[in-house]
């Protein structure tokens, strides 16, 4: 939240480090992809978290990250509020992949980096979008999972 809502950039980088424990079973040619913003929400905040942690990782790791090939084409509301329903279908159909990019995808692993996972419906929509292309597997590297309440005991 500090980093998101705080503005707190330098926490890109702590959270790229501990990310960065997990990567020993991610192929060495696998590309770090960051969750897109629609480009609305991105002026408004002034960056992308998942870019500055995916960047941080990048760093890390030797892994190139590439913010060229998935593309938020709709803008959608702050979902902090809604159910995994009206996640799913607020985000379904708002990736894209750039189409001069996407040719070098097949085969690749990705590792897609948000900065929350709360229902998955973001993930979700990414990596469909992303296998469309023939991407042989995708990742999911967050900094926080939401639990709902019965997975919490």
């Amino acid at each position: 939240m500090r980093l998101k809502y705080g503005a707190r950039l330098g926490l890109a980088d702590l959270i790229a480090q501990q990310l960065a424990r997990f990567l020993d079973d991610v192929p060495s040619d696998a590309l770090i992809i960051p969750v897109p913003l629609h480009r609305r929400r991105l002026w408004s905040r002034g960056f992308n978290q998942a870019v500055l942690i995916g960047r941080a990782l990048s760093e890390h790791s030797g892994l190139v990250m590439r913010t060229d090939i998935l593309i938020r084409k709709k803008a959608t509301p702050p979902l902090r509020s809604m159910s995994a329903k009206q996640r799913r279908n607020i985000v379904r159909n708002a990736f894209l992949l750039s189409r001069d990019r996407e040719s070098g995808l097949k085969g690749k692993a990705v590792v897609l980096v948000d900065d929350v996972y709360t229902t998955g419906s973001t993930a979700n929509a990414c990596a469909e979008t992303l296998k469309k292309s023939g991407v042989s597997s995708v990742l999911v590297f967050c900094w926080a999972r939401v639990l709902k309440d019965d997975e919490q005991s």
